[in-house]
């Protein structure tokens, strides 16, 4: 089993990807829990 977590967290719109064996299971952006758009906190 491969597993891969993406983060960008160093620019504006922080973000989050978990892929495993090649298929992305979940993502998800800061602006969508904080509800502030261009969301740079992670």
């Amino acid at each position: 089993m491969t597993a891969i977590l993406g983060i960008s967290a160093f620019y504006h719109d922080s973000a989050a990807a978990l892929i495993v064996d090649g298929e992305l299971v979940a993502a998800a952006q800061e602006e969508r829990f904080s509800r502030k758009k261009h969301d740079e906190r992670f």
